[in-house]
């Protein structure tokens, strides 16, 4: 594994982010829309990228937000749009620069009392609380956020009425008028002075805290966890949930304390993560150094990015739980545990996440619906309730409301760290050792993920392989049994493919922001089968990429979901 000499240790100077640059870099330097890299690019979550590389400035966020007030018109969405932000150094120029486009454009904005940070699902909640009950002048929303990536980054992410993040028809007009705009030197973009934009009666402040952690108690049983008297530890990561964590513990009476409440665009408070890069993921081991080295100060800890929509557990047993394990626990206990819920309430996961989960679901009488990775694919169905949870293996979740009905449809870490805390609650055992029980059930998987260079022309032959590409037979030993290249749920392309045997299975697909490509694979014959999987996982890529030159260096990636 390529894992770099600095990982897990603190961040030195010279790794942190000129901010005062960066911001320079954000309204001095032009996107050329003729460079593929410096075009507006939507992937999963949204478009990404650093003002440094031309590819995250004021240009991209004027054209974004003008294109976005072009669909909401055509779309006759005339409701408010709730805009939030998280903690990046880019955040807050681009909230201004949006905002003095949405204003330009008679939109009704929701900004946060006191120019607070908000939570991804702190927007969500907030759209779907405003449009429930309501079939005319329903909300959308904007967040600002690069989720966990290096502070040098950015992102843009838009959330249409049904809470979560849009389909891909959306961002891809989204994306294309946008483009138009940069093409044309941002001609036909309106535009206020951003003090014009603060005071236009359609500029509104909003108290999203309050609102999200009044509701907390309907989808967590924070009385069980007060009474319990769990002591919790949790790190913000310098996170936009940074002033939520005070007022839960308060609003809730829990022994809840933050051990981290440093707000700081360079993230200098960091340890470094798996390859030499500082970046605030809650599932990685070595990001979360700190908080597992406390670990034994509290029954229970956890941490979220910087978005606040991924989790991190640790247990004192276990350290930091992969995320694989935390969510096969999470289910196994809500479904036992949310009894208003529906019997037909459906278990989802990608079909990258640990098949585990596929034997929880079996356990459970549940029907497990399999989709692509991408938390929009779950929009619909936490939205209409057919769905009880919600869940990705890079740490993403969401789940309803006690009561059954819709709580976000975008992911949510808050409540998945409150849940550990409650399932401590609830059953004398912590997440780590429930995990554990089920492994002598039903077998204790390994997993891992593996990351290579690819050239885009190499990642779309990779995302349109077809199953009957696949000649092979066997996997690591044994007959294949299926390989697909569109999910098992929703039929949609997984844009790469799954080959699945008895005791193991590989999936291949390109990343849709980098030049890179991804081997997830999963054994519940131990680590030596596992290797053997990605080995051959890897002479079938590169059977297929054989036509393709590819670049020589390979990286590899030590995944969340993976051993510990």
């Amino acid at each position: 594994m390529n894992v770099s000499p600095l990982a897990g240790k603190p961040a030195q100077p010279s790794m942190l982010v000129d901010v005062p640059k960066l911001v320079t870099a954000y309204y001095t330097d032009r996107p050329d829309p003729s460079v593929a890299a410096q075009r507006v690019m939507f992937g999963t979550s949204g478009h990404r990228g650093s003002a440094f590389d031309r590819s995250f400035n004021e240009w991209h966020i004027l054209a974004i937000s003008q294109a976005i007030c072009m669909y909401r018109r055509r779309q006759k969405i005339d409701g408010p749009l709730f805009l939030g932000m998280d903690t990046h150094a880019l955040s807050v120029p681009a909230l201004a620069s949006a905002l003095e486009v949405l204003a330009a454009n008679g939109v009704d904005v929701m900004l946060a009392e006191g120019d607070e940070y908000t939570p991804t699902p702190v927007v969500s909640h907030a759209i779907l609380t405003y449009n429930h009950g309501r079939t005319t002048g329903l909300a959308d929303g904007v967040v600002i956020t690069p989720s966990h990536n290096p502070p040098h980054d950015g992102g843009f992410k838009y959330n249409p009425p049904s809470g979560g993040p849009a389909e891909h028809a959306v961002t891809a007009e989204i994306e294309a008028k946008a483009n138009k705009f940069l093409g044309v030197h941002l001609r036909g973009v309106k535009r206020l002075p951003f003090e014009d934009a603060l005071r236009v009666p359609t500029t509104h402040r909003y108290d999203y805290l309050n609102a999200y952690v009044a509701d907390l108690g309907k989808v967590i049983d924070m009385d069980a966890i007060r009474d319990a008297k769990i002591g919790m530890g949790v790190d913000p990561l310098g996170g936009a949930g940074v002033h939520y964590w005070g007022p839960i513990a308060e609003r809730y009476k829990l022994n809840l304390t933050v051990v981290n409440e440093a707000v700081d665009p360079t993230f200098r408070f960091m340890t470094v993560d798996w390859d030499g890069q500082i970046r605030m993921d809650p599932s990685s081991p070595y990001a979360m150094q700190r908080l597992i080295d406390l670990k034994d100060r509290y029954e229970i800890a956890f941490a979220c990015d910087t978005d606040h929509d991924r989790h991190g557990i640790v247990t004192r047993g276990a350290g930091l739980l992969p995320p694989n394990h935390y969510l096969a626990a999470a289910i196994f206990y809500l479904f036992q545990h949310r009894s208003k819920w529906s019997t037909r309430a459906a278990i989802g996961k990608t079909v990258v996440s640990s098949r585990m989960i596929d034997r929880v679901a079996a356990k459970l009488g549940r029907r497990l619906y399999e989709v692509p990775v991408g938390f929009k694919w779950f929009v619909d169905g936490l939205l209409d309730g057919s769905l009880g949870f919600g869940g990705e293996e890079s740490a993403g979740a969401s789940f309803l409301r006690r009561d059954g009905s819709v709580w976000t449809t975008d992911k949510d870490g808050i409540v998945p760290a409150l849940l550990a805390a409650e399932i401590m609650a609830r059953m004398d055992r912590d997440p780590g050792e429930l995990y554990q029980d089920l492994t002598r059930e039903f077998g204790d998987p390994a997993y891992d993920r593996v990351e290579a260079p690819a050239t885009p022309e190499q990642k779309a032959r990779l995302a349109t392989l077809s199953p009957q590409q696949v000649r092979i037979k066997e996997l690591a030993g044994e007959k294949i049994q299926a390989i697909v290249s569109n999910a098992p749920g929703n039929g949609a392309t997984i844009g790469g493919l799954r080959v699945t045997a008895e005791s193991g299975w590989f999936a291949a697909r390109p990343s849709g922001t980098e030049d890179i490509y991804k081997i997830y694979a999963e054994s519940f014959r131990g680590a030596e089968h596992l290797r053997r999987i990605l080995e051959e996982a890897q002479t079938i890529v590169n059977d297929a990429l054989a036509a393709v030159p590819r670049p020589s260096a390979r990286t590899r990636k030590p995944d969340p979901g993976g051993p510990r």
